[in-house]
């Protein structure tokens, strides 16, 4: 039997869930998809401005009100699954092409990093989550099983005579620093 070297497994809360491990959907693509745990509505940005008359209105002095920022913010969407890889390694989280088109949807940074040191960690196990902002209009209700991005495994280099004192991985989204 082989060593395991890198793949997808179902995190622990999910566990009798029907949750599907991401595969490709052709022999030729690099991605694979990654779908919903859960069914999650991705607010509408502009929908909140609209029902608000502007930008004015959910603002507070120079800050959004409390109530209105989830409204204009990246809405977490659970995959349900975990990726195990080799160290000099990531699983680089790109949106699917249909889901601007289609959904107006978005990675509100563009890409994702999924870092082989996630895998595991105490606070999640290491569960992916896909940030997605949603552009359109309407909301968007995403179902669980529905495909929300793909993920690349991709190898990565590092410096010579690297020196550093490196953090243990507690999270994700900002867990090794600001």
């Amino acid at each position: 039997m082989s060593e395991r070297v890198r793949g997808f497994e179902v995190v622990t809360k999910y566990e009798g869930e029907s949750i599907e491990l991401p595969n490709r959907a052709t022999k030729g693509s690099a991605g694979y998809d990654l779908k919903a745990a859960v069914d999650i509505v991705v607010p509408s940005i502009w929908k909140a401005l609209l029902e608000n008359q502007g930008l004015a209105n959910l603002m507070e002095g120079n800050s959004i009100k409390d109530e209105n920022k989830a409204f204009l913010s990246s809405t977490l969407v659970p995959t349900g699954v975990k990726a195990y890889m080799p160290e000099q390694e990531y699983l680089l989280l790109a949106n699917r092409s249909s889901n601007p088109m289609k959904k107006q949807l978005a990675l509100p940074n563009g890409i994702g990093i999924i870092d082989a040191d996630y895998y595991g960690n105490s606070s999640n196990e290491g569960e992916i989550f896909v940030q997605l902002i949603n552009y359109g209009f309407e909301d968007v209700e995403v179902k669980k099983g529905d495909r929300i991005a793909q993920g690349i495994f991709t190898p990565y280099e590092v410096i010579d005579n690297e020196v550093s004192e490196f953090q243990t991985r507690i999270g994700g989204f900002g867990s090794s620093g600001e």
